[in-house]
């Protein structure tokens, strides 16, 4: 199993379930745009792996190890939504973008990227270099 592909199963599960208290096997389907059949399959998958419980019929909800997973995938979207709109890319585009990054890094570059962000919104230096960037931004 692609670890992007169970990635995106798992976020969506997440959402569902805080929306609708569980992720039935259709709204999944439609949301990422697959058909019911291969949702069912890789539900089945995803309990085997620990992830989820799935019932027939009823959905999905995550388990401790799934749920640990989706915090994972939204702290690595975040820092990544972060940087882009720090960086003054558009709110929207910064999500878009963050949603393709965030199952493409390491964690060692996450953590990475994550103290810059903090060096640059809590630091002196880091507000300095900020608005050195915005400065020269007007002038390209």
């Amino acid at each position: 199993m692609r670890r992007k592909t169970t990635e995106e199963y798992i976020e969506i599960i997440c959402l569902l379930e805080r929306q609708e208290g569980r992720a039935q096997t259709g709204r999944i389907a439609e949301a990422i745009d697959v058909k019911p059949p291969s949702v069912t399959e890789m539900l089945r998958k995803l309990e085997q792996e620990g992830l989820i419980v799935y019932e027939s019929y009823a959905g999905a909800t995550l388990t401790p190890a799934g749920e640990e997973m989706a915090r994972d995938l939204q702290r690595r979207h975040r820092t990544f939504a972060d940087l882009l709109e720090l960086l003054g890319v558009e709110g929207e585009t910064a999500e878009t973008d963050a949603c393709q990054f965030e199952h493409h890094v390491s964690p060692e570059t996450l953590e990475r990227l994550r103290l810059f962000l903090e060096f640059l919104s809590e630091s002196p230096d880091g507000q300095r270099c900020l608005a050195a960037f915005e400065e020269f931004q007007r002038h390209e």
